[in-house]
């Protein structure tokens, strides 16, 4: 008698935000059953809204920096669940420090008791104001510990170094991927992010806030190669950190001048100061991705932009 192949099971914290419901959608696409948990601090329903109903697909309502108790067996633990715009970590500093310690603390825990591997879904604000260009994983970083921007950071920073020591001592199989900008559907309008924000304002003729004189630069991925790159990481053997963005950099200014033709908007663009730490440069080396997981971007900013500004069409 053959034996019944069960689906594996998945759980992603942050499930109801920008990348954790593009995430389990993947992870339905392949197979798996999807436990989704977040608290909705910054998360909402209607990202995961066209699940309802799914079988295989269930949500809870909760806070990870308190413990997680599944019962089941669960084979994957994404832990994604964390403010991740300037605006979110500016208002929720202690939130975002206990997700990325107690919260990452919990979900590893999870993966532990089950058995399950892990990935941590860090980012590349873990290089700080970057003195290396493009960064590579091998660069420690040039972070503000005491900076607004340091509960973010040193949140991140600290749940890379607890990962890896369950990694170390618990013989664990994690993972840790370096998010760098991601755009695309499902984003909040209003999340204080440079995508949403400028295509909100030029949706309704606002003028594009730019903040210092619009060189700093910035490489935008769509979400659907950023999380195509992250599924080939937590299937791979690889444990340390690997960047997982896209290569093509351009200004602030660049950015902002490419919405408003392809908006058509007639609104300006508006300089204003520069926040404290705001990062000079960002743009990921991928070669690590290449190499380890023949990963890198597929879709053009041209067209997802173009998706992007449609999905924003019908909310602002």
């Amino acid at each position: 008698m053959s034996e019944v192949r069960t689906k594996p099971t998945s759980v992603v914290t942050g499930g109801a935000g920008f990348l954790g419901s593009h995430l389990s959608d993947r992870l339905l696409s392949e197979g798996h059953r999807v436990v989704a948990i977040d608290n909705l601090i910054t998360g909402n329903i209607a990202n995961i809204e066209h699940l309802a109903g799914n079988e295989d697909f269930k949500f809870i309502h909760h806070n990870v920096t308190d413990f997680i108790y599944l019962p089941g067996k669960v084979d994957y633990v994404w832990h994604f669940a964390s403010p991740a715009s300037p605006i979110d970590y500016l208002e929720l500093p202690i939130p975002t420090l206990k997700v990325g310690s107690l919260g990452t603390h919990n979900a590893l825990g999870l993966a532990k008791e089950k058995g399950a591997a892990f990935i941590l879904a860090s980012t590349s604000e873990c290089y700080g104001d970057p003195l290396v260009h493009p960064q590579t994983e091998d660069y420690w970083g040039n972070v503000n510990p005491i900076g607004p921007r340091g509960v973010y950071d040193e949140a991140k920073r600290f749940a890379e170094a607890i990962t890896m020591a369950y990694h170390r001592f618990h013989k664990m199989n994690t993972h840790i991927v370096r998010i760098f900008n991601t755009y695309g559907p499902r984003m909040r309008l209003r999340d204080g992010r440079v995508v949403p924000a400028f295509i909100g304002q030029a949706l309704t003729n606002q003028p594009l806030t730019i903040f210092g004189d619009g060189s700093q630069t910035r490489s935008f991925c769509y979400v659907s190669d950023l999380i195509d790159g992250i599924f080939r990481l937590m299937m791979s053997d690889y444990h340390e950190p690997v960047n997982i963005g896209n290569p093509r950099e351009m200004t602030i200014k660049q950015f902002a001048e490419h919405i408003i033709e392809m908006t058509g908007t007639s609104a300006q663009i508006e300089f204003r100061p520069l926040p404290e730490d705001d990062p000079k440069v960002r743009q990921p080396n991928i070669g690590l991705a290449k190499k380890l997981l023949g990963w890198e971007p597929q879709v053009a900013f041209e067209d997802g932009i173009v998706r992007t500004v449609d999905y924003f069409r019908d909310r602002v």
